[in-house]
């Protein structure tokens, strides 16, 4: 699998999870688009951690777009997305070095890389990577909105609980659109979390 995918528009994704900088280049996007950089900080604020369900690292997410936008406007040229990594306790992995753990893709890595990869925190496999993805997503979320293009997701289902099901396509958008945890509804939220919680109790 290449770091770079899509074809009129490509995102190239950089940077591993105890580097110094995570990142996303998008290359392809037309001039004169604007970027708006308090949507993107909103979209990196809803993929923060949440409570006790997600990772104990928290990250501010200050990200910083070196190249590509001028005067809140993508120039033509690839914009480039650099998000510093702060909280990192990389020696904590020193015990963990060598062993393939479950959930991760440590063996994936160790194939693919040939044992040069960098191992702490999950690396380029980490799940700290998505930050790129949805600094470069937020922009594309804006660009289609003002074409008339909504897109929303949600948990349809988790720990056994099934979420309210799409009706009214516009007004749920809107509704998940500020949920740090995309549900639609509150009270399935809440048996979705505790039920999340009970399985990290239980190991």
């Amino acid at each position: 699998m290449k770091n770079t995918f899509g074809n009129n528009i490509s995102i190239t994704l950089f940077g591993e999870s105890h580097g110094t900088a995570i990142g996303a280049v998008v290359d392809g996007l037309p001039a004169g688009i604007k970027v708006n950089e308090e949507f993107i900080a909103h979209q990196l604020d809803l993929r923060r951690p949440v409570e006790k369900i997600s990772t104990p690292r928290q990250e501010a997410d200050k990200f910083n777009i070196v190249s590509g936008v001028f005067n809140d406007k993508t120039t033509g040229t690839p914009v480039c997305i650099v998000i510093p990594n702060e909280n990192t306790h990389s020696k904590d992995y020193s015990k963990t070095y060598g062993k393939a753990r479950p959930g991760h893709a440590d063996y994936t890595a160790f194939c693919k890389y040939n044992g040069c990869e960098d191992y702490r925190g999950g690396g380029h496999f980490s799940g700290r990577i998505t930050a790129g993805l949805v600094a470069a997503g937020a922009i594309a979320i804006d660009l289609l909105s003002e074409k008339g293009i909504k897109i929303g997701t949600h948990i349809s289902k988790c720990a056994g609980v099934e979420d309210t099901a799409f009706s009214d396509l516009e007004k749920d958008i809107i509704t998940l659109s500020d949920k740090m945890f995309a549900v639609l509804c509150n009270d399935k939220c809440e048996l979705m979390i505790k039920n999340i919680e009970k399985a990290a109790e239980a190991g």
